[in-house]
């Protein structure tokens, strides 16, 4: 059932299917990885409207999603999409993991990937100098979340 489960939440995001991944998280999921780190399925489901708006918006043009090694608790992917805040492509490569509730239903999800590789191709330059140092991760991680509030509070008008 997990398996069948994460294969569905890519296919999902293989369409930029936004509110089916969200669906696929129970109330009270965690969600980390090294942009973001979540609590709720609302907010991860944000995250998630946030993320395809943005291919929808700005990258469509390149974007792909590459599935495998799925298993009950893991899965292989790596998309392909323009990064939104600098037009620059991005072919990122992430293991994720997951724990599911009795109802099958994901209740931890972590996304590992080498941030330094990431930051290279969507930062350019800035990314290839700093893309090693805390400062530039940390730095990352609040303009992802401070996008993810200006999202949400735009939704909500």
């Amino acid at each position: 059932m997990s398996q069948a489960r994460i294969q569905a939440f890519y296919d999902a995001f293989r369409r930029l299917d936004a509110e089916t991944m969200r669906a696929a998280y129970a109330e009270h999921a965690v969600f980390s990885d090294p942009a973001f780190d979540l609590q709720g399925r609302d907010r991860i489901g944000a995250m998630w409207n946030l993320l395809t708006d943005a291919v929808r918006a700005k990258g469509q043009d390149v974007w792909r999603l590459d599935l495998s090694q799925v298993t009950d608790r893991s899965a292989h992917w790596e998309p392909h999409y323009r990064f939104s805040a600098t037009g620059r492509i991005v072919h990122n490569v992430i293991d994720a993991e997951f724990v599911f509730d009795a109802q099958g239903l994901i209740v931890e999800h972590r996304d590992r990937f080498d941030f330094w590789r990431w930051s290279r191709q969507a930062l350019g330059p800035v990314g290839t100098l700093l893309g090693w140092t805390p400062m530039l991760r940390n730095k990352v991680r609040q303009q992802a979340g401070a996008n993810l509030d200006a999202w949400i509070a735009k939704k909500r008008r």
